[in-house]
């Protein structure tokens, strides 16, 4: 197993591993399948490969066989160019349970400290799913806040949990 820095070519492998994810993990993804799957390749490939460099995905490699993914982003706007948000983590059922998930977090938190200016990553993730939540506290993050009714489920509203990691320490004010 390797995690390593997607690129164009592997948009086709992606956009299969995210298909699934969206059906498998339906709560766990503000978008659909059925919405991503209408979505042209370019798409795909700028969702990884960002030609304004304003986002890095990861991918955790079994062989030749994309078994997870992690996408972290940065923000054009000065007043938010300090933070960076982790989405669209994913790692396929058989591929659990044998640290992926830590290995992605860890490649996306080091993109963000590796970027100048950036001091916080946060994420967001579905009330209730303990693992992620626990997977995410490992890693340093810490929750902010809850977010009521965020998401509209075929089971009803759900709530998502904010989470932030400082990557220099817990500034002033914080």
């Amino acid at each position: 197993m390797h995690i390593a820095a997607l690129a164009a070519a592997d948009a086709p492998r992606y956009r299969a591993l995210m298909l699934h994810a969206y059906a498998a993990a339906a709560d766990a993804f503000t978008s659909t399948a059925e919405e991503r799957a209408a979505q042209p390749p370019s798409w795909w490939v700028a969702r990884i490969a960002d030609p304004k460099g304003l986002s890095q995905a990861f991918g955790a490699f079994d062989g030749e066989e994309l078994v997870g993914t992690v996408t972290v982003e940065f923000s054009a706007k000065p007043k938010t160019r300090h933070k960076a948000l982790l989405i669209g983590m994913f790692v396929g059922e058989a591929a659990r349970g044998r640290g992926v998930g830590r290995a992605l977090v860890r490649a996306a938190l080091a993109a963000a400290a590796a970027r100048p200016g950036v001091q916080v990553v946060t994420l967001t993730v579905t009330e209730g799913n303990a693992a992620a939540i626990a997977l995410y506290e490992a890693c340093g993050f810490r929750v902010f806040g809850v977010e009521p009714m965020a998401i509209a489920t075929a089971a009803g509203f759900r709530s998502r949990v904010h989470m932030w990691h400082s990557l220099r320490g817990t500034p002033a004010g914080a």
